[in-house]
């Protein structure tokens, strides 16, 4: 029997990935970055993960932090890096590209969809960014991008309840609506009731102390004081326990829907 949800787990690590994979993931989204929400990982990286696990592996295509309107040079580095994920054997590939304006930038859109064929492709959270969410839903779609992963348009996907059931019901199976954004095993069993998304895209990741007993406390190495010696990776058991509750949500919405129509 096909698992009612799949679970996409954002790792920035290959200990993540794998940690990942142990607990029932059926997807990784691998990134680097996450501090920026997440951008291009090294090929290093990608390499290395491919070769580890075999579960879904998708990349972020991603050049930078910041917004998701890019210049000419920034969209050649995208289209190198999807050639280059392409070459390394992933499954898909993960970007969005924004106009000026706050809409589905479509024809770069399509554009970066072509070169990443025959793999999957998802437009990532830029779609939240957008000006209009149900224009930028048809828009996605004429792009011809496989997946959408959204909040909703709020700061977390329990916050846009109401949005992602109107998205997922005008997607009408042309386009998955993957729902992420603050996702939890306290919060996700909701989610899917309520909503009826069958695709939950979730960061289970804890601080884990530097094992350095020598440290410098004087010298920060980036514009957070004090990560040079702290990091953050996925649990396996978080990963299992979020993904036996998105499990009792699926379980819950089925019962739901057949309440109504027996009635």
């Amino acid at each position: 029997m096909s698992e009612p949800v799949i679970l996409e787990i954002c790792a920035d690590s290959v200990e993540s990935a794998l940690a990942a994979e142990a607990g029932g993931a059926h997807r990784i989204e691998l990134c680097s970055n996450l501090l920026e929400g997440g951008v291009t990982p090294s090929s290093g990286l990608i390499a290395t993960v491919r070769d580890r696990t075999s579960v879904g592996l998708y990349v972020m295509i991603r050049p930078r932090g910041g917004d998701f309107c890019y210049s000419g040079d920034e969209f050649e580095a995208m289209e190198q890096d999807v050639l280059t994920a392409k070459q390394l054997g992933v499954d898909g590939t993960v970007f969005g590209v924004l106009n000026e304006d706050g809409q589905i930038d479509v024809q770069r859109t399509r554009h970066l969809v072509d070169l990443a064929r025959p793999l999957k492709v998802t437009f990532h959270r830029a779609f939240d960014m957008s000006t209009d969410l149900r224009k930028a839903l048809e828009d996605v779609i004429v792009a011809g991008v496989d997946r959408v992963l959204t909040s909703g348009g709020e700061q977390t996907a329990e916050d846009g309840i109401a949005t992602l059931t109107k998205l997922i019901n005008a997607a009408n199976d042309r386009v998955a609506i993957m729902v992420g954004g603050g996702i939890t095993k306290t919060n996700v069993r909701n989610i899917i009731a309520r909503t009826a998304a069958r695709e939950i895209h979730a960061s289970v990741r804890i601080p884990v102390a530097s094992p350095m007993r020598h440290r410098n406390e004087r010298i920060s190495m980036g514009a957070i004081k004090g990560r040079e010696y702290e990091r953050f990776v996925v649990l396996q058991d978080r990963v299992s326990h979020l993904l036996e509750a998105a499990r009792n949500g699926a379980w819950r919405a089925s019962g739901a829907r057949s309440s109504r129509q027996d009635a």
